[in-house]
């Protein structure tokens, strides 16, 4: 499968791309859902948008490479980059040398373009960042919740770090294509941005209108393992492959499944819930309130109450991350830190084995804030466990390797979403409709009191 079509498949299930996306997908693809005639604006948005495409996963590229690419005459491809150029979205960053002809110009997105925002609301931190259209991170923003991740507390964490990253980088809100937004649980994509978290509380929680009260800016919601999987799938260790199942390891589990370079989410956006994998019957029970669940083994807080009961101890003064990074650097004689990092890797092999034989993929990619820190201490004990659980051949086809973009990869995959409307609308600039001034949320501190 092409670079090209594998980004369509993902263009096709990114969230809440609206209805400029759909004259793209039905010159590019052919119908889609209901026929429509294709005018000359389709085709030119058609091929501007495909030209961004090639150009943002593949460049720096010559006119000759895009237009060989997207599958366009070079008059056709001449006139695109012309108008991109003279937008500013695209620039000339060089020549090619050639073997005794004309220099060729080397093209790229110009990432001063526009900005960007990804966020990624974590049980244990809110991460707001800011970056141009080329991901380069300028401005970042980290803060914790006090206690439980209530939904109000979250929405105010994301405004006030949505205002701290303008303000310290200085840009113009009218310069921010859009913001995304990953969150723990189940989406249902629309304006409401509705989320199901049972492991946090959060029923039918209208996460994307409670933003809205308090920003202008256009929104989009997802689920953390998706947008970490779409980060890994553009840049990271699933780059190369077209079916994989990227593993987001934290205070809980959750899996992004890439099937035929698509996003697989089900009929209700419910499918990648590994952690909820049943692996022992009558076993643990789980923060969703089922038993023998895959991430009542494998969650941060499982794998710390178990190294605390193993020890005979108590782990109340360090925060998760602090005590997973602590299990992490135990030495051989730590018997404690030993035995629950190989039944954790006992635990997460059954899973991945799992997902070996329904799945087929080609590449198992663990990542997430847990996966980061004790990557490299449970994926010896992974590969050994999933061998045993897995069916041969299958097992044999599929490469089980860490994640690549490190701690910021769910807030990175954010902000593809907005990106990926902005290529697939070719660049065409939308009317932004201002919304009224709200007062945001205001956000508790330690000691129970509120901000004004």
């Amino acid at each position: 499968m092409s670079i090209t079509r594998g980004f369509l498949h993902v263009l096709k299930y990114a969230p809440q791309l609206g209805a400029e996306a759909f004259g793209w997908f039905t010159a590019v693809r052919g119908p889609v859902a209901r026929s429509r005639s294709v005018n000359v604006r389709d085709l030119r948005r058609s091929n501007r948008s495909r030209t961004l495409v090639e150009m943002y996963l593949s460049g720096p590229m010559t006119r000759q490479e895009v237009g060989s690419a997207v599958g366009v005459s070079p008059a056709t491809v001449s006139n695109v980059v012309g108008e991109l150029i003279a937008q500013g979205v695209l620039m000339e960053v060089g020549v090619e040398e050639s073997d005794g002809g004309r220099p060729r110009a080397l093209l790229q997105i110009n990432g001063a373009f526009a900005n960007v925002v990804g966020v990624d609301v974590g049980e244990t931190a809110v991460l707001v960042e800011l970056f141009d259209l080329n991901m380069h991170v300028l401005a970042s923003h980290t803060s914790r919740p006090t206690s439980a991740l209530a939904a109000e507390e979250a929405v105010a964490h994301v405004l006030d770090g949505l205002a701290h990253v303008i303000a310290e980088s200085g840009i113009a809100e009218d310069t921010i294509l859009g913001v995304g937004v990953g969150v723990p649980g189940l989406v249902q994509h629309g304006e409401d941005g509705f989320v199901h978290a049972q492991t946090v509380g959060w029923d039918a929680v209208p996460f994307g209108k409670m933003l809205r009260r308090g920003t202008s800016l256009p929104l989009q919601v997802d689920n953390g393992a998706n947008t970490l999987g779409q980060a890994e799938k553009w840049f990271g260790a699933a780059r190369s492959v077209d079916n994989a199942v990227i593993v987001l390891l934290g205070t809980g589990l959750g899996t992004s499944i890439i099937i035929d370079g698509e996003l697989y989410r089900g009929p209700s956006s419910s499918a990648g819930e590994g952690g909820h994998l049943s692996v022992e019957v009558n076993g643990r029970l789980c923060r969703c309130g089922a038993s023998g669940c895959l991430e009542a083994y494998v969650g941060a807080n499982a794998v710390i109450e178990r190294y605390d009961a193993l020890r005979r101890g108590s782990s109340d003064a360090l925060d998760p991350v602090a005590k997973i990074e602590a299990i992490a650097a135990a030495g051989p004689g730590d018997r404690s830190a030993v035995r629950v990092i190989d039944e954790t890797a006992m635990y997460l092999g059954a899973g991945i084995a799992d997902f070996v034989n329904l799945f087929n993929p080609e590449r198992i990619v663990v990542g997430g804030w847990m996966g980061n820190i004790l990557g490299a201490k449970l994926l010896p004990g992974i590969r050994e466990y999933a061998s045993r659980g897995a069916l041969r051949l299958p097992f044999s086809q599929v490469s089980i390797v860490a994640a690549e973009l490190g701690t910021d990869a769910v807030a990175l995959g954010a902000a593809t979403l907005p990106i990926s409307s902005f290529l697939a609308r070719g660049a065409v600039p939308v009317t932004r409709k201002p919304l009224p001034r709200q007062r945001r949320p205001a956000l508790a501190r330690r000691d129970g009191t509120r901000t004004k």
